[in-house]
């Protein structure tokens, strides 16, 4: 099957009597009938705080603002009709209503928004995330919930890209920070970076930084919270393409503890994007050549 990649946004968002607020998907959503958190794609360049604000004025008509992010999940729909896996990467916020009127979409992917206790909640036909953010128990949908599409994907932009990736903040014992170097021919060449890359297809963000983990730096670590999540655009970056690409990043960013630290060594599963790794105390850290993602993690700047 041709694999795909889409990134979204989605919002918890609790009443006074600790209900939440789903939508339902309409008969031109690709799971009619089915209950989901509100929210949807990114457009490009398309910050995801942004995203899920867009999407809750759109769906529910409330307006919200963003109060905390929640979690960070993957998962894969099979259109075997277009032969297409679709892997979906769901950034999932905490929101709280600042105004607006509850109302459903008028014309769209959904139908209807309305306020479920959580025992409710459970009695629904869900999609599989929503019911995992929301701690239930997650049943898989019948093979028939899912509408043949009566349209195919756009073919890939040729001149852009979106690319989701998970990063660490990763810590020993000793509060030593565990930073990359990026390899020549990449962007950012010679800055220290985070560990951490892009997700495979059908890869969960946060496994996909501990398999980073040990072929950037070969440690093993455990991912203990989850830290921030982070946009880039830069519509010239040169790559290892040769071209110039509109680029589109989103990065979430987690807390990682290694227990039983190693020597720091590159392996050669890291694909040669990363030259070297070391362990670095953290007063060290604002007289090194880092990135943005690494200021944003430590809220130390480098030189």
């Amino acid at each position: 099957m041709e694999q795909r990649r889409r990134i979204g946004a989605y919002g918890v968002l609790r009443d006074g009597d600790g209900r939440v607020l789903l939508v339902r998907g309409s008969a031109d959503a690709d799971h009619p009938g089915v209950w989901q958190l509100p929210g949807g794609g990114l457009a490009h360049a398309e910050p995801a705080e942004d995203a899920v604000v867009r999407e809750f004025a759109e769906e529910t008509g409330l307006a919200v603002r963003v109060t905390g992010l929640r979690d960070a999940v993957a998962d894969v729909t099979r259109y075997p009709d277009l032969d297409v896996a679709l892997h979906t990467d769901r950034i999932v916020f905490d929101v709280a209503a600042t105004g607006g009127e509850l109302a459903d979409e008028p014309a769209g992917t959904t139908d209807l928004a309305r306020w479920y206790t959580l025992d409710e909640v459970g009695k629904l036909p869900l999609l599989p995330f929503t019911a995992d953010v929301l701690d239930l128990a997650v049943d898989p949908l019948p093979a028939d919930a899912l509408r043949p599409r009566r349209e195919p994907f756009p073919p890939p932009a040729t001149d852009r890209r979106q690319r989701f990736a998970a990063y660490g903040l990763v810590t020993d014992p000793a509060g030593r920070i565990l930073l990359t170097m990026i390899a020549d021919g990449y962007p950012g060449a010679g800055k220290w970076h985070l560990p951490g890359g892009g997700t495979d297809h059908g890869e969960q963000p946060a496994a996909g930084l501990l398999r980073e983990l040990v072929e950037e730096a070969g440690q093993l670590g455990r991912v203990v919270g989850l830290l921030a999540v982070d946009n880039l655009h830069n519509p010239g970056a040169l790559g290892p393409e040769g071209r110039p690409l509109d680029w589109h990043g989103v990065r979430v960013i987690y807390r990682v503890r290694v227990d039983v630290p190693t020597e720091a060594v590159v392996t050669e599963l890291a694909g040669g994007s990363t030259a070297r790794a070391a362990w670095f105390a953290p007063e060290q850290v604002s007289g090194l050549r880092t990135t943005d993602v690494v200021a944003l993690a430590t809220g130390q700047r480098g030189s």
